[in-house]
């Protein structure tokens, strides 16, 4: 009685998680500055509410709302990670955090739509402010929110040596690294400090010119530019949400290399992105003397942030699929 032979099916089996090595910095930055974030918002809806300054609660309900979204920015990585090891997931967790980018960028949207309308009232009605206390507070949530760009910024920094290898073939296409659910979270602190300059000189100008127009014009402009960037968040998650990722560079890099040989040509290719630093590819090969499905995988191995790579191979004459 013969014994049944048994496929070795190790070559074949990876990971479908696409995680890059600095997502763990980039989490504990996050839930540091979430902390920070909550607690200059308390202070400054208080302060707002007892000084009267519409630009100072502005900027306070603000910080709010990009709590929640660092606070979400968080439990995004988490379910992601939770999600890489999970079959029901194909390509691991990472649309997870895409989700969590596109709803900061909705929250931001309504940032910008809240502080517009308040301006256009402040202007209509104009409010009396106790502009040096409201000065104060503003001042100290500029100095948290440039802290924590800073933190963000420094849990962002690449380790040279773990990522030494990934500028092996990046020359060659236009690719880098989309972490849009940390890009979105930073960009929220970001308008964090962009508020509280324009609440401090809206501030200085009723203080020392008394010019009150000028704290709810300012939440006019502050609507204008976080609008702007909210949009701008929402064109990237978006395509990133509904596969619209190919890179030219990219894929003529694939072509280049699989007709290396002169003989195979790639009759269909589709490239989309996977994770923060990592893409697939499926391609269709067609030659006359077809090599294994292997073969052709193997010339890929150069582009470092191609991780998940699928060959089917045909020949010219009509022969079976070889891959």
């Amino acid at each position: 009685m013969s014994t049944a032979h048994r496929h070795d099916l190790t070559p074949l089996r990876h990971s479908h998680a696409f995680g890059d090595d600095d997502g763990q910095r980039r989490q504990q930055a996050l839930s540091v500055v979430t902390v920070l974030t909550l607690v200059t918002m308390v202070a400054e809806l208080i302060a707002g509410f007892w000084t009267g300054s519409l630009a100072l609660q502005a900027d306070g309900w603000h910080m709010g709302t990009h709590a929640l979204a660092l606070g979400g920015a968080v439990l995004a990585y988490r379910l992601s990670a939770r999600a890489a090891g999970r079959a029901g997931y194909a390509f691991g967790g990472w649309k997870i955090e895409v989700l969590a980018a596109y709803t900061s960028a909705l929250l931001l949207l309504a940032v910008a739509l809240w502080l517009a309308f308040e301006g256009l009232m402040g202007l209509r009605q104009p409010r009396p402010v106790d502009y040096g206390d409201a000065m104060l507070v503003a001042v100290i949530g500029l100095v948290v929110n440039l802290a924590s760009a800073w933190l963000l910024a420094r849990g962002n920094r690449a380790d040279p040596k773990a990522h030494a290898h990934h500028h092996h073939d990046h020359h060659h296409h236009g690719g880098h690294g989309h972490d849009h659910n940390f890009q979105a979270a930073y960009l929220h602190v970001l308008a964090d400090a962009f508020t509280s300059v324009l609440a401090i000189a809206a501030l200085a100008g009723g203080l020392w010119f008394g010019w009150t127009w000028l704290d709810p014009a300012v939440a006019l402009l502050g609507a204008v530019v976080i609008g702007q960037w909210s949009f701008s968040v929402l064109r990237s998650t978006g395509a990133a949400l509904t596969d619209a990722t190919q890179d030219p560079a990219l894929a003529d890099r694939i072509r280049e290399l699989i007709e290396s040989d002169g003989d195979a040509k790639v009759g269909d290719l589709h490239v989309w992105q996977v994770g923060p630093r990592a893409w697939s590819a499926v391609v269709a090969v067609v030659a006359d003397a077809p090599l294994s499905a292997a073969q052709y995988r193997h010339r890929l191995q150069a582009i470092e942030p191609l991780r998940h790579v699928t060959v089917e191979v045909h020949g010219c004459n009509g022969a079976a699929s070889h891959g």
